[in-house]
C-alpha cells in the first residue's frame, strides 16, 4: 500500500491528475457513430438543393457536389491524421499543439460561432414554421390569437421539452438514437418527393403560403446580381459541415481507430451526399424552372393543406430540433476547453453551459431575429476556417518535417487546400457583401 505524505490536499491533487491521464474509453458504436455524424452533417440546407440544381443543371451540380463531398472526406483525413499523431481527440488542443493558444482560441471561437449561428437558424425555423404547419393542419386563423400559434411561445417549449433533455446528455453517444430518427424523418421527406414526382408542370398555383429561411444567396441569384452558377458553390461547399462534431465522436468510440473514424465519417458523406442528390434530382425534374428556394413551398403552391406535405414539413421539422443537441456538444467542450482547461467533468458546470447557450440562442431568435444577418458573415468567414484552413494547417505544423518534409506531396496538397478555403471564404464574403448592397434583407440559416 501507497502512503502520500502531504495531507489530503495532496491526494486529492494526486487523484485529480491520475483521473485527467487516464484514456476515455468509448461506449458508442459503429452504427450509433454513423447516425451522429450523418445528424450533424444534415442541415435545413436540404431544402434548398432543388433550387441550386435549377441553376446549374444535373451535370453541373453533380461534379460540384462530387468534389465538395471528396474535399470533406479529404479534410476529415487531416484531422484524424493530425489527432493520430500527437494523440489529441479535441479541435481546441490540436489548435493548441499547432500554434499555442492562438490556435487553441482561434478553433473554440470559429466552432462557437459557427455552431452558434446554426443553432440559431435551426431554431429560427422552428419559430417561423411551426406555427403555419399547425394552422394549416388545424385549418385556422393564425390572426385568431391562439397561444400555441406563436412562434415565440412554441419555439421555448421546443427547447424546453425537447432540446434542452437531448443537451443535457452526458456523453454525445447517447444520442445516436435521436439521429438515427432524426434520418429516417429525411428519408421520409425524400420518399414524399418521390411520390409527388408526377406533378404536372407547369402548373395552377393554388396559393402562396408560408416564408422558409434558407440562405442569402438563393435570394441574390434570383436578383441576378452575380451568376447563378457562382453563388452554387458556396452553397454546396458547406453543405458537408461537420468537423467540429468529427474529434468528439471519435472521442466516445467503441475501440477507436483513426481507419475505423475514417470509415464512419466516409459512410455518413455517403448517405448525405446520396439524399442530397436525389432530392435535388426528383425536386427539379418536378418543377423544373419553377421550383422555390425551399421545395416544400413549392408543393404547397398547389395545395396548401396536403396532409401527406404537412406531413413531411412536420418531419422536417423535427429532423431540425434534433440536430440542434449534437451541434450544441462541441460548442460546449469548446468552452470548457477555453473557460476551464483543467477542469474535470463536472455535472452543474455542464448543465448550466447548456442553459444559458439555449436561453441565449432563443433570446436571439425570439428578440432579435435580424441578428441573424449577423451570422451569415460568421458563417462566410468560420464554415471555411473549419472545413478547409484549420485542417490543413494544423496537419502541415503537426506532422513532424522529418516524417514528411514541407516540399512532400501531402504537404503541398495540405497547403492548397488551405488555399482554396481562402477562395471559398473571399467568394461567401463578396456574395454577401454584394446582397447587402443590393438591399436583400435575408439571412442566412443552417448548415
Amino acid at each position: 500500500m501507497y502512503h502520500l505524505h502531504g495531507g489530503p490536499g495532496l491526494f486529492k491533487q494526486w487523484f485529480l491528475t491520475a483521473h485527467q491521464n487516464r484514456p476515455f474509453e468509448g461506449k458508442t458504436s459503429f452504427g450509433m457513430s454513423v447516425f451522429n455524424l450523418g445528424n450533424a452533417i444534415m442541415g435545413s440546407g436540404i431544402l434548398g438543393l432543388a433550387y441550386a440544381m435549377a441553376n446549374t443543371g444535373i451535370l453541373l451540380f453533380l461534379f460540384l457536389l462530387t468534389a465538395v463531398a471528396g474535399l470533406s472526406c479529404y479534410s476529415i483525413h487531416l484531422l484524424l491524421k493530425s489527432s493520430g499523431v500527437v494523440g489529441i481527440r479535441s479541435y481546441e488542443q490540436l489548435g493548441f499543439r499547432a500554434f499555442g493558444i492562438t490556435g487553441k482560441m482561434a478553433a473554440g471561437i470559429a466552432i462557437t460561432l459557427q455552431n452558434i449561428g446554426a443553432m440559431s437558424s435551426y431554431l429560427y425555423i422552428v419559430k417561423s414554421e411551426f406555427p403555419l404547419v399547425l394552422q394549416a393542419f388545424l385549418k385556422t386563423d393564425i390572426s385568431s390569437g391562439e397561444w400555441y400559434l406563436n412562434g415565440n411561445y412554441l419555439v421555448v417549449l421546443v427547447s424546453l421539452f425537447v432540446i434542452l433533455p437531448l443537451a443535457l446528455m452526458k456523453q454525445l453517444g447517447y444520442l445516436g438514437y435521436t439521429s438515427g430518427f432524426s434520418l429516417s424523418c429525411m428519408v421520409f421527406f425524400l420518399s414524399v418527393i418521390y411520390k409527388k414526382f408526377q406533378i404536372p408542370c407547369p402548373f395552377e398555383e393554388f396559393s402562396h403560403i408560408f416564408v422558409f429561411i434558407i440562405t442569402y444567396f438563393t435570394e441574390c441569384i434570383k436578383k441576378g446580381t452575380v451568376p447563378q452558377t457562382a453563388y452554387t458553390i458556396p452553397i454546396l461547399a458547406f453543405a458537408f459541415v461537420c468537423h467540429p462534431e468529427v474529434l468528439p465522436i471519435y472521442t466516445e468510440l467503441r475501440n477507436p481507430t483513426q481507419r475505423k473514424m475514417q470509415h464512419i465519417s466516409n459512410i455518413s458523406i455517403l448517405i448525405m451526399y446520396t439524399m442530397y442528390f436525389l432530392a435535388a434530382l426528383f425536386g427539379y425534374l418536378t418543377f423544373y424552372t419553377n421550383v422555390e428556394a425551399e421545395l416544400l413551398h413549392t408543393y404547397s403552391r398547389i395545395d396548401p393543406y396536403d396532409t401527406l406535405i404537412l406531413c413531411v414539413r412536420l418531419a422536417v421539422l423535427t429532423a431540425v430540433t434534433l440536430t440542434v443537441p449534437i451541434v450544441l456538444f462541441p460548442v460546449r467542450r469548446a468552452i470548457q476547453e477555453m473557460m476551464f482547461p483543467n477542469k474535470t467533468f463536472n455535472w452543474i458546470r455542464h448543465v448550466a453551459i447548456a442553459v444559458i447557450l439555449l436561453t441565449f440562442i432563443n433570446m436571439l431568435v425570439i428578440f432579435a431575429p435580424n441578428i441573424l444577418g449577423i451570422f451569415g458573415i460568421i458563417g462566410a468567414t468560420s464554415a471555411p476556417c473549419l472545413i478547409f484552413i484549420f485542417p490543413a494547417v494544423f496537419y502541415i505544423r503537426i506532422v513532424p518535417k522529418d516524417k514528411e518534409p514541407m516540399r512532400s506531396t501531402p504537404k503541398i496538397f495540405a497547403a492548397c487546400f488551405a488555399g482554396l478555403g481562402m477562395l471559398f471564404m473571399i467568394m461567401s464574403l463578396s456574395f454577401i457583401i454584394i446582397d447587402w448592397t443590393t438591399g436583400s434583407s435575408s439571412a442566412l440559416g443552417g448548415h
